[in-house]
């Protein structure tokens, strides 16, 4: 059983994490061996404090409302705003930096992560009393192998989390490879014509952050008017392959330097993955439900946790296969914005665009067809499941007031 609130760990969480923040951009001097070990240790304490905030203020999604529908706009209002927040950064930072640090980059980032880390603080603390729980009076306290054995019965819970693994991972190798395309393969051709690549690139994933945003607010609602859950997944993941056939389509004809054929198909891309991001979520807090019907234990940390730990070993994976790739098609260069545009040959710009589009297809497919064979957890059984366990609830407090 969860505990009684989720409040506690998100402060705290959130308090730490915001200090370990702004250690992380105050590094005092030292040697260079003694710079990387304080990195990899604050580094760390950054990851585990993150963890203590970023489980309990998703796993507060099934604590706060018993209504389907109220879950999916708050999936839809956190994850609009989580995407806001990063697209503010990426595009905000650097800038920021300048402005604050008065040509002292070091001293700009030690300012910005210093206001970042206050607001952080305030907005949760905000949070954590406004927001009510559903309280629980009775609880149980369950051993990491009770948990655990709750999670993978809960297959619902595990395909869901299976589809955030592989729809993620695609999603980041594009992020991770997309700036060797546009500055050897993309760049090759503005650099002929006397342009640079970088502006092009800040464009496409400008373009990209507000096309993902606009999936999360408008698209999602929009054809879940029309279509169930289930089936605006599936929709998102085919509109997601239909984007990068089209990316490869285009750079295969010769287009592939073209920013309008780009920017359409990219946003075609990030657009899906926002809609499949706040689908995950939902499918997640329907899991709970289902789990709990099904073991008789409510396991929200538990499979919201796996939800963060899946996020993270994403990134991992796709940087993993990011390295072996550029490696295996002999890309000879780096994603520095100055220097010398090295020459790549065709193979390797070949090899480029297919690790860009291929790999990422691949995995979305394998999230399509495991969804379709096993994910059961549609819009009509999450609602009866709801109905069920406020149901028994509700006789179980009849009983104890008799």
């Amino acid at each position: 059983m969860p505990p009684k609130s989720q409040r506690p760990w998100l402060f705290s969480g959130t308090v730490l994490n915001a200090v370990v923040l702004f250690a992380l951009f105050s590094a005092p001097d030292l040697s260079e061996s003694g710079m990387m070990v304080y990195f990899a240790v604050i580094y760390i304490l950054w990851g585990t404090t993150y963890t203590m905030m970023d489980i309990p203020y998703w796993s507060m999604i099934p604590a706060v409302t018993e209504l389907p529908k109220d879950r999916e706009n708050l999936s839809v209002v956190g994850r609009t705003c989580a995407g806001v927040g990063s697209a503010l950064i990426q595009v905000g930072a650097l800038i920021t930096v300048t402005a604050l640090g008065g040509g002292d980059e070091r001293k700009g980032f030690c300012l910005i992560a210093l206001i970042v880390a206050a607001i952080f603080i305030v907005a949760e603390v905000f949070c954590c009393f406004k927001v009510k729980e559903q309280r629980l009076e009775k609880v149980e306290t369950s051993t990491v192998g009770q948990m655990f054995k709750a999670l993978f019965r809960n297959d619902q819970a595990l395909i869901t989390v299976l589809a955030i693994l592989l729809v993620n991972s695609a999603l980041y190798l594009t992020s991770n490879l997309i700036i060797y395309f546009f500055k050897y393969d993309v760049g090759a051709v503005l650099a002929a014509n006397g342009a640079g690549w970088e502006g092009n690139y800040t464009l496409f994933t400008m373009v990209g952050g507000v096309f993902q945003i606009l999936g999360m607010m408008t698209v999602y609602p929009l054809l879940h008017k029309k279509l169930t859950n289930t089936a605006v997944f599936k929709t998102a993941l085919s509109m997601a392959i239909v984007g990068y056939v089209l990316i490869l389509g285009f750079c295969l004809m010769g287009l592939g330097s073209n920013m309008v054929i780009l920017c359409v198909c990219g946003a075609l891309v990030f657009m899906s993955n926002g809609i499949l991001t706040v689908l995950t979520t939902v499918f997640l807090s329907g899991s709970v439900d289902y789990g709990e019907l099904k073991t008789g234990r409510r396991e929200e940390s538990v499979i919201f946790s796996m939800q963060t730990f899946v996020v993270k070993a994403a990134s991992g994976i796709s940087v993993f296969i990011t390295g072996i790739g550029l490696d295996l098609i002999g890309l000879n260069g780096n994603t520095d914005s100055t220097g010398e545009i090295v020459a790549q040959s065709a193979d390797t710009i070949m090899g480029l665009r297919l690790l860009m589009t291929v790999l990422p297809i691949i995995l979305l497919a394998v999230a399509f067809i495991f969804f379709v064979k096993k994910f059961t957890l549609t819009d009509k059984k999450t609602e009866e499941i709801a109905l069920t366990l406020k149901e028994k609830k509700e006789r179980g407090t009849e009983e104890e007031n008799a």
